[in-house]
């Protein structure tokens, strides 16, 4: 019995150790996992020599080894026509990359091929002398018009009225507004003039004498407004931001430059 109790723990030892032995080991084995990427590729791309050319300057930057498998195969980055990232055009298509989990090495691959350097080993590859492969063109969206639900026509009338008697908001009040001020024309030329003029009231020195109705609070009673208030409805900032919509922006000329 005796002689079965010390056979039985002389192999949990054993089996411990072993454990222990791969314990140790594993995070190698990630490690090495980590320095191996599986690069999917169609047969076009394969066979035009620029994985042949960008690969060996990645791995040597980086020291993750690279395979190329076919098209379709199980792989941790895919080159091909469907993809995330658009990343050069040659061969007859626009080349797009796409990585599949979260493997390291794949984001590191991403990350080189899409900077500076990576770009300029795609376009530095050249075949008897003619570089087959260059960066895709960037094609910038069409800005989406704005489009304001007030009424241009009464946005014009309560900017006479209520904003008037500091700006220029159209030839009619030209000879009596302040001219410190900014006119309508000049604030409709800057790029965010919609987000001030929806938030007019609350920037400086609005907010001293400005009322908008179901938005700001009453005056306290120890700060009234120092000049006569103006009162304003959402309707009718809503008719002003239409307004200014259709002014054309004042021309302010180039940047100055500073030698």
């Amino acid at each position: 019995m005796r002689l079965l109790t010390d056979l039985c723990n002389r192999l949990t030892r054993i089996a411990m150790l072993w454990l222990a032995v791969v314990v140790w080991l594993l995070p190698g084995v990630v490690r090495a996992d980590d320095k191996r990427l599986r690069l999917s590729a169609p047969v076009a791309l394969a066979q035009s020599g620029l994985l042949e050319h960008i690969i060996p300057r990645f791995a040597l930057k980086t020291g993750v080894r690279v395979e190329v498998v076919d098209e379709g195969a199980e792989a941790e980055i895919t080159l091909g026509t469907q993809g995330e990232r658009a990343v050069f055009e040659g061969a007859g298509a626009l080349w797009r990359m796409a990585i599949e989990g979260t493997h390291p090495g794949a984001a590191k691959f991403a990350d080189w091929l899409t900077s500076e350097i990576g770009q300029r080993t795609v376009t530095s590859y050249e075949v008897a002398g003619v570089a087959p492969f260059r960066l895709p063109e960037i094609v910038e969206e069409a800005e989406v018009a704005q489009s304001f639900d007030g009424d241009a026509a009464v946005g014009k009338q309560a900017s006479l009225l209520l904003c008037g008697r500091c700006h220029v908001v159209a030839p009619e009040n030209r000879m009596s507004a302040i001219g410190s001020t900014p006119s309508f024309a000049v604030l409709r030329s800057f790029a965010d003039w919609d987000a001030r003029f929806q938030s007019f009231y609350a920037l400086r020195p609005h907010p001293a004498f400005t009322q908008v109705e179901g938005v700001t609070q009453p005056f306290a009673s120890h700060l009234p407004s120092p000049i006569s208030p103006i009162k304003v409805s959402l309707d009718e900032l809503e008719a002003i931001i239409a307004y200014v919509a259709g002014l054309d922006p004042a021309d302010l000329g180039a940047p100055i430059q500073v030698q």
